[in-house]
């Protein structure tokens, strides 16, 4: 794996953070993020599953993934590809409408996980460098307002919109209890009691609603834990043991097959932000 892995930028309770990276031979394990995500591909092309589809992002492109739209991802060849990565809170999305229109907004949903728009890729492009850029404050603002309103005007309907499986009031009620206790030693049958259906069903469900197991969804809430603790300056094997993974090394496995890159270089990436 060959990577150039680069900065996170916040602004106080609505996340939003910036990745430069190539990527040759890793390969993304099956995971979301609670923020959209919109990634410019520079050179290469990357491939993908998304909402029960295979897609391929190449230079010039855009990739927009929902909040929780589960998804890989892999070079397209053995050339690797790289992109610019900008993740944008939900909260902050809205804001960022909500002012734009004058009356509170609706989250954009996007339909399509890959945009062919030299406009749009420019936006995300600019965004971008001004994160890791050191640019002003004003600069960043204007640049995020003009990236969310190129960008929301190729969604299609508002997320309230979206069609629900007939058994989502299922997976909702096991997701609920692995958000409660995602630190646990969770089992099928616990979330079959939960639930009043049988452990099959719950899987069923789990996995129409939100694109994964329910095993995987509980890991990547350990990983974001682990996350927030490592950006706390917690060391590595306190944060190991306390976010459910056996050990140190065990953690780094799974941080680095979600985020693509360690648990030491993205410590070292936030200090470099300062």
């Amino acid at each position: 794996m060959s990577r150039d892995w680069s900065r996170y930028w916040h602004s106080g309770d609505r996340p939003l953070e910036a990745m430069h990276a190539h990527f040759e031979r890793h390969v993304y394990h099956r995971h979301s993020h609670e923020s959209y995500s919109f990634g410019v591909t520079e050179s290469g092309a990357q491939s993908f599953t998304c909402r029960g589809g295979a897609h391929t992002s190449a230079s010039g492109m855009v990739m927009a993934f929902n909040p929780d739209d589960p998804h890989d991802g892999h070079a397209a060849d053995g050339l690797g590809f790289t992109y610019r990565m900008v993740h944008i809170g939900p909260g902050l999305v809205r804001d960022v409408l909500s002012d734009r229109d004058g009356r509170p907004a609706a989250l954009p949903l996007f339909a399509e996980p890959v945009i062919d728009d030299p406009v749009a890729a420019r936006h995300v492009h600019a965004l971008h460098r001004a994160l890791l850029g050191g640019a002003p404050a004003l600069r960043r603002d204007e640049l995020l307002a003009a990236t969310v309103a190129c960008l929301t005007r190729r969604a299609t309907r508002s997320r309230s919109d979206r069609t629900t499986a007939p058994d989502s009031a299922v997976a909702a009620l096991a997701r609920d209890v692995i958000h409660d206790a995602y630190l646990e030693d969770i089992t099928a049958d616990d979330l079959a009691a939960a639930t009043g259906r049988t452990r099959y069903a719950v899987y069923r469900a789990f996995r129409a609603s939100y694109g994964m197991a329910p095993s995987d969804y509980q890991r990547q809430l350990r990983l974001r834990a682990a996350r927030g603790l490592i950006a706390a300056g917690e060391p590595l094997s306190d944060v190991a043991a306390r976010t459910g993974f056996a050990d140190q090394s065990h953690l780094t496995r799974w941080f680095t097959r979600y985020y693509g890159v360690t648990p030491g270089d993205y410590r070292l990436a936030l200090l470099r932000t300062g």
